[in-house]
């Protein structure tokens, strides 16, 4: 088989691996010892052509094998999901997909897996977040399958899963952004069968709605918000790229299309750390937070809620958010997932 130097001389000129040789380098990278600067080059290399959607899905194969799994058998029917996005958009912004993950698990047959790290281009993390809510990361994996069964809602904190990438972290230092970045939301040690994943470039809409067909997803909105957010935006367009039943359509969604006000001022959208984040997800939740960061959060929900199939389109999705958070679940459902977590510790 392939070498890393032999791939990088492939890449270099244009050309592209097969999904099975990309799967035997990245397996040979989690498990082997290597030449830090040999695969330094490949991953630059493949960086700059761009990666295919059958380079990354060999990748996801490869760590997928290796990782921690994480099983637990859910009631018949249970829809199992996560919304977890690249990151690395380097906006600063509200988490919004671990406040729509908490949201969505109040939903009948809903259960939500979210898969996530602390910040690294942002001020706060969906780990951070959640580890200013009461909930610790480092739970026994038996507690966490108790969680999941018990309150519909767990967190994976990715590297507890995913030690072989720490075996890879100077180089990504030293190269930034990279294949690295857009593994982290397919490598869901649950591996839901739903989707609702944000992407840092509008170029990876399609691509990774390819991956997650590959990977056996059932149902998946693939987003990229103008300006570069990994949401569904209310700053701009967003380019949407669905999978459903096997087959993939890409479109876009405009704030004005639901009857939401277009964000003109980025900042509105910011936090500056942890606690502002936490106080934000509890005005949001008590309905006492107006404006852009409830706006967001209804129309990203609503996008959770139209993949896992309560819903017949978005509109129909953003009706029930709005109804929910007035009735205050939102907050019922926060209120019971920190108790139980307590009752863990007490």
């Amino acid at each position: 088989m392939m070498d890393f130097r032999e791939a990088t001389s492939r890449i270099r000129t244009g050309g592209n691996l097969t999904r099975e040789e990309s799967y035997y380098l990245f397996k040979k990278l989690a498990l082997e010892a290597f030449e830090e600067e040999v695969v330094e080059e490949f991953l630059r290399a493949l960086k700059e052509k761009g990666e295919s959607w059958e380079e990354i899905s060999g990748a996801v194969r490869a760590y997928r094998e290796v990782m921690r799994p994480f099983e637990v058998e859910l009631p018949k029917g249970a829809i199992l999901v996560d919304t977890c996005g690249t990151g690395g958009d380097a906006k600063n912004t509200f988490n919004f997909s671990t406040a729509v993950a908490l949201a969505l698990s109040a939903e009948e047959g809903v259960y939500v897996v979210k898969h996530g790290n602390r910040a690294v281009s942002s001020k706060c993390g969906s780990a951070d977040l959640i580890e200013a809510l009461g909930i610790p990361l480092d739970l026994p994996l038996e507690l966490q399958k108790k969680a999941l069964l018990e309150t519909k809602f767990v967190f994976l904190f990715a590297p507890l899963f995913h030690s072989a990438f720490a075996k890879v972290a100077p180089i990504r230092k030293r190269i930034g952004r990279s294949i690295f970045n857009l593994l982290g939301p397919l490598l869901n040690p649950a591996k839901p069968e739903y989707q609702l994943m944000g992407v840092f470039d509008f170029r990876l809409t399609e691509k990774m709605a390819y991956v997650l067909d590959d990977l056996g997803i059932k149902r998946a909105l693939v987003v990229w918000g103008e300006g570069g957010y990994d949401e569904i935006t209310i700053t701009g367009s967003t380019k949407v790229s669905e999978l459903r039943d096997g087959k993939i359509t890409t479109y876009y969604l405009d704030p004005e299309d639901f009857g939401l006000e277009r964000c003109h001022e980025a900042k509105e959208l910011e936090v500056t750390g942890k606690e502002e984040s936490l106080n934000k997800l509890y005005e949001l939740y008590e309905g006492r937070l107006k404006g852009s960061i409830k706006d967001m959060f209804l129309l990203n929900l609503a996008g959770a809620l139209y993949v896992t199939g309560k819903v017949i389109d978005i509109k129909a999705g953003l009706k029930r958010a709005k109804e929910q958070l007035e009735n205050k679940v939102f907050l019922k459902k926060l209120d019971k997932i920190i108790k139980f977590y307590q009752s863990l510790t007490h």
